[in-house]
């Protein structure tokens, strides 16, 4: 696993790159945000990030835990309750049976409020999604999915664990059920249909080239979350038109 002051130095690498003054991320009450949250402030100190509170019909202790975390290491907070908005365009847009079309409208919200913040303040906007999540397509795609930086996009959740215990993230968030917060009582491990330890395991498996061990069901399964959510992974397909066409 990469130790934390790598991934702090390549944060600051990027960020001067950029020529920007700081980081913007969102803090969800769950381990991912809380341990980007922790390497961001160990890149460039807690007075250049920003953490934003953006609930939106959320239950309660998402705003708590996140507030917890940015206490816990000395990051400034902003409140930002995107319930009214999300309502307001629930109204404005014609009716859907597709649950996920609904669903998925709370982190796109998200993922304006953080591109605007970021601007406001000249900052990046850092994602928390991990390698386990992006390789088999568990994100929104320009939503959660929209973001500068990935700093913990090469570790497989069951990595983002153990480093949030190394670096101080609060045993109560480690140890939270991981929730997107779609729906109430939503977790990732039963919309996704399997558990993160297990994810971990085939798709560490795929990575080496020996799924002998792997039950065929559970490959099968990986296997096509993967494929279906490839365009997650690229950028949108340009259309070429060759020379003899101009």
């Amino acid at each position: 696993m990469f130790p934390p002051d790598r991934i702090a130095t390549w944060l600051r690498e990027h960020l001067t790159a950029a020529n920007a003054s700081g980081f913007v991320l969102g803090l969800s009450g769950g381990v991912d945000s809380a341990t980007a949250a922790a390497l961001a402030v160990r890149a460039v100190g807690s007075e250049r990030v920003l953490a934003a509170l953006m609930p939106c019909h959320s239950i309660s202790e998402d705003a708590a835990l996140g507030q917890f975390v940015a206490d816990t290491f000395g990051i400034p907070v902003v409140t930002v309750n995107l319930s009214g908005a999300y309502d307001a365009l629930m109204a404005a847009l014609p009716p859907s049976d597709h649950s996920l079309a609904t669903a998925n409208i709370k982190p796109r919200l998200r993922m304006i409020t953080l591109y605007y913040l970021a601007q406001s303040h000249n900052y990046l906007v850092l994602g928390s999604g991990n390698k386990s999540e992006l390789m088999v397509g568990y994100t929104t795609k320009y939503g959660d999915g929209g973001a500068d930086l990935l700093p913990l996009g090469s570790l497989y959740k069951t990595q983002v664990w153990e480093l949030a215990r190394e670096i101080g993230v609060p045993q109560e968030v480690v140890e939270r059920a991981p929730s997107a917060g779609l729906w109430p009582g939503q977790t990732d491990e039963g919309e996704m249909g399997i558990t993160y330890r297990e994810l971990d395991r085939v798709l560490a498996a795929i990575e080496e080239g020996d799924t002998s061990d792997i039950q065929s069901a559970t490959l099968e399964k990986v296997w096509g979350m993967m494929t279906r959510s490839e365009h997650k992974r690229a950028m949108p397909p340009i259309f070429r038109v060759g020379r003899s066409e101009t």
